[in-house]
């Protein structure tokens, strides 16, 4: 007998708030969750194993001696190759502990099989937006009088990511996710033209429940919605049919890079953005995605502290072509211009310059991670940084410690509480050669840090997406926002010291203590 399909349709839950009702998930869900994945390739390892000891039982000193000479030949190959150190080490360690498999995982992972049309796609997008997002260079030249080092900065994000340097934008400072949500419930109510969201995750709740009835309701008035998350998604949060369900109540919606029973290293491509873009004259950036824990109505590990920022004024073009690039990489110039210009003429001029920027994989750029370095290497007085991870290559540790090393007060804050285990391990695995050189590092003993946040020197900071993880800086399309000299900056730092306040500064005694199972780990 066939089970029938659920309708499309909102019920009420969670306090009055509207949602849709959950649709079916199928087979793929199970299949494609990281449990059903591993699970797999864990019985398919095992299954083989046995077959090679059955099979090939008298021949196994020769399946040793090939499986040496693949070892050594991959040695040849990888100090060879253009990767960083970090990475040597690590496909190092893979082949010496599984040589055929380490070298035809290595072989698929270089070859970089189903990227090639995405990078395609994305050169044209970012030669469209270059085009259409002109830099003023009266503002330019400002920067360079006030600001000559920060100036270098600017002109490297215009020449190779293609976004220019704003005046006349206001930023505002959220300091924790409650306080974004409001502010954003208001905006929101205030569409009049379009209302662009880009996520790296959504989930049913108060939080994406609230603003999921102001989306319905202005795409009834005639607001043009577009809805855009990762692909990842479907597997974790919402059904494989949501953004369907999203489409028939009105609001344009798609979900990047889906996960298919296809084998490609195209999925380690990942939309990780954070966006929303109001009638182009409101922006919102930082860390906080669209479900209940990141505004701390679920408590999953402890207290969330994220961050994010509100634009308004001049810099929300870059978030707008941003957003359109990923929505429709062929989409024509005339299609997008229409939205680079804002309804609201109530634009005054505000102090500093900003920059929104991003980070696009495939492009040979390392946009995040270069940013990053700049300021740790031009930082006279302090470098304060919130992450949730910390998995650093050679060129990264390296600029922490010589800051550190020149005198800088360079101080990292990271979760207290992990939401993954092993990350968090790996990111104690650097603390010891990081506190040698005299990095500060301390863990928010309330819950979890999940902010994105560079301060430095009482006039810049980034507020982003960009973790201090391999995965931000060579996999995920990320984004952010570089501010100097705004009136913001005094309000992250202030934020940085008083969050510190209840975090633990971590020590060599510390350390000694931490449990067995993370150094094992």
């Amino acid at each position: 007998m066939r089970r029938k399909k659920k309708k499309i349709g909102v019920e009420k839950e969670n306090g009055g708030v509207r949602l849709l009702k959950r649709g079916r998930y199928g087979i793929l869900r199970v299949i494609f969750s990281r449990a059903g994945i591993m699970l797999l390739l864990l019985l398919a390892q095992i299954m083989f194993l046995a077959f090679i000891f059955v099979s090939f039982e008298r021949h196994l000193p020769y399946v040793y001696g090939v499986a040496l000479a693949l070892l050594i030949l991959m040695v040849f190959v990888l100090l060879n190759s253009g990767g960083d150190p970090t990475s040597k080490i690590t496909w190092l360690v893979i082949t010496m502990s599984f040589p055929v498999f380490g070298l035809l995982l290595y072989w698929y992972t270089v070859s970089d099989i189903g990227h090639r049309a995405l990078k395609r796609a994305l050169d044209r997008a970012a030669e469209r937006s270059r085009g259409l997002l002109e830099r003023d260079e009266t503002v330019a030249d400002e920067l360079n009088k006030c600001a000559p080092v920060a100036s270098g900065l600017s002109e490297y994000l215009y020449r190779n990511g293609g976004f220019p340097v704003y005046r006349n934008t206001e930023v505002k400072y959220f300091p924790l996710g409650e306080d974004m949500f409001a502010a954003l419930l208001t905006e929101l109510e205030r569409a009049e033209r379009f209302i662009f969201m880009e996520y790296f995750t959504i989930e049913e709740g108060v939080f994406w429940g609230k603003i999921l009835e102001i989306l319905i309701r202005k795409a009834n008035e005639g607001v043009e919605v577009r809805v855009l998350c990762d692909g990842t998604n479907e597997i974790t949060t919402l059904s494989p049919d949501y953004a369907a369900r999203l489409r028939a109540k009105g609001i344009k919606c798609k979900m990047f890079n889906s996960i298919t029973p296809f084998f490609s290293t195209h999925y380690n491509y990942r939309d990780h953005r954070k966006i929303t873009v109001i009638d182009g004259r409101v922006a919102f950036n930082g860390g906080i995605n669209l479900a209940d824990e990141y505004v701390n109505l679920k408590v999953k590990y402890g207290h969330w502290k994220d961050t994010a920022v509100l634009l308004r004024g001049d810099a929300v073009k870059s978030f707008t072509a941003m957003f359109m690039e990923m929505w429709d990489m062929n989409l024509k110039s005339p299609e997008l211009s229409q939205y680079l210009t804002s309804s609201d003429t109530e634009f005054f001029e505000h102090e500093g310059f900003v920059i929104p920027y991003g980070d696009r994989p495939l492009d040979g750029f390392k946009v995040g991670e270069r940013v990053y370095m700049d300021i740790l290497n031009r930082a006279r007085e302090y470098v304060y940084i919130m992450t949730p991870y910390l998995i650093l290559d050679g060129e990264m540790e390296t600029a922490l410690k010589f800051a550190a090393e020149r005198g800088v007060d360079v101080r990292l804050m990271l979760p207290g509480i992990p939401d993954k285990k092993v990350p968090y391990a790996i990111a104690k695995t650097y603390y010891a050669s990081l506190m040698k050189s005299g990095v500060k590092i301390y863990e928010y003993v309330p819950g979890f840090v999940h902010a994105k946040v560079f301060v430095s020197d009482d006039s810049e900071a980034v507020v982003g997406t960009i973790n201090l993880d391999y995965r931000s800086f060579y996999h995920h399309f990320e984004c952010a926002t570089y501010i100097y000299g705004a009136e913001c900056i005094g309000e992250i730092k202030e934020d940085f010291l008083s969050t510190q306040e209840k975090c633990r500064e971590v020590t060599k005694t510390s350390m000694r203590r931490e449990k067995l199972s993370t150094k094992l780990m």
